[in-house]
């Protein structure tokens, strides 16, 4: 029934907006890249919206550069990718006009997080818990519908089931997440030409690369190990983020230390923002975000706050002591 009012909506729009928040990642780009082509094809004009510059590692994927930061006030409706949280789109509602945009036009949202959606206007929900992606929710919604899929749009799909499950190695996927990328690469995706492009924008400068070992010597390791985190302030966010996003350069190299269970990269700006990024190896990381009003995965996932960093380290030791509690004893 859902699905038949959503492709309703659509198919009765001329012009649609596609919304991402302002954590843009692999899953959220892909989505809204491959709905711009699917849309596309059945006539419909798309504009693509994210309040916030696309991050640089993610530029390898086709088509971000058409990713706006001004809001389209002509669309018909608006599609929201990869969010329900009103925290996640503050940067959005906080635009002049778009509360009310959003208050009188259909909004569908399409998402796969297990987080309660807050959003303070009615929208058409798409939810589907069991996805790896938002992706593949898409997929899916396309092929009931038996709207054209090009190969731009199959490419943007893999991309997104691919960041979301890291590689197709997370538990959330399933031998029905195989099938669908199965069928992707058969309608065009190539896996293999993605991960060269990745792995080309991966490339890093010499002073880069001297920066990174900088910030593995300062790690710190908290709960006998099993938590690793490091600090990234201001000054260092403005002098490198244009080469490469720092708490990316080592994340997963946190990640992978014996006995780590979690790994957390934390920047701190002048105005008291903090902002954390998880990687875990146990599902924890939505959790431990979550305490902080932030979400995401399970093996993956962000916050936002206004809080001094000192003060800051002992919440996350204690959010982290609790997940950590609550999966061992949900796991001994």
């Amino acid at each position: 029934m859902m699905e038949e009012k959503t492709s309703t909506i659509i198919q009765n729009a001329q012009k649609v907006l596609v919304i991402q928040a302002e954590n843009p990642d692999g899953d959220s780009i892909g989505s809204a890249l491959a709905l711009e082509e699917v849309l596309g094809d059945m006539g419909k004009e798309v504009s693509l919206f994210c309040p916030v510059e696309i991050p640089k590692y993610l530029r390898y994927i086709a088509g971000w550069d058409r990713i706006s930061r001004e809001f389209d006030f002509s669309a018909d409706i608006a599609i929201i990718v990869d969010s329900t949280s009103s925290i996640l789109l503050k940067k959005v509602l906080s635009i002049d006009g778009v509360p009310h945009f959003m208050d009188h036009h259909s909004v569908i949202v399409f998402d796969h997080h297990k987080t309660e959606g807050d959003l303070p206007f009615s929208t058409t929900d798409f939810i589907d818990e069991k996805a790896v992606s938002t992706g593949e929710i898409i997929y899916k919604i396309a092929r009931a519908n038996d709207w054209e899929i090009n190969e731009r749009a199959v490419t943007n799909l893999f991309i997104s089931i691919q960041s979301d499950s890291l590689g197709l190695i997370t538990e959330n996927v399933t031998a029905e997440t195989y099938e669908i990328c199965s069928q992707l690469i058969k309608l065009g995706a190539q896996p293999a030409r993605i991960e060269a492009a990745r792995r080309e924008l991966m490339k890093k400068p010499p002073e880069i690369l001297d920066y990174k070992g900088r910030l593995i010597e300062r790690i710190e390791y908290h709960l006998d190990g099993r938590l690793a985190l490091v600090h990234v302030p201001f000054d260092e966010i403005e002098k490198y983020s244009d080469k490469y996003n720092p708490t990316m350069l080592v994340l997963d190299e946190m990640r992978l230390v014996i006995g780590v269970d979690v790994a957390i990269g934390v920047k701190t700006y002048p105005d008291g923002k903090l902002t954390g990024k998880l990687r875990s190896n146990i599902p924890v990381s939505e959790a431990i975000a979550g305490f902080f009003g932030g979400g995401g995965h399970p093996y993956a996932a962000g916050f936002r706050i206004y809080e001094q960093y000192d003060d800051f380290v002992p919440e996350l030791i204690k959010a982290t002591t609790k997940a950590l509690e609550e999966h061992d004893r949900e796991n001994s």
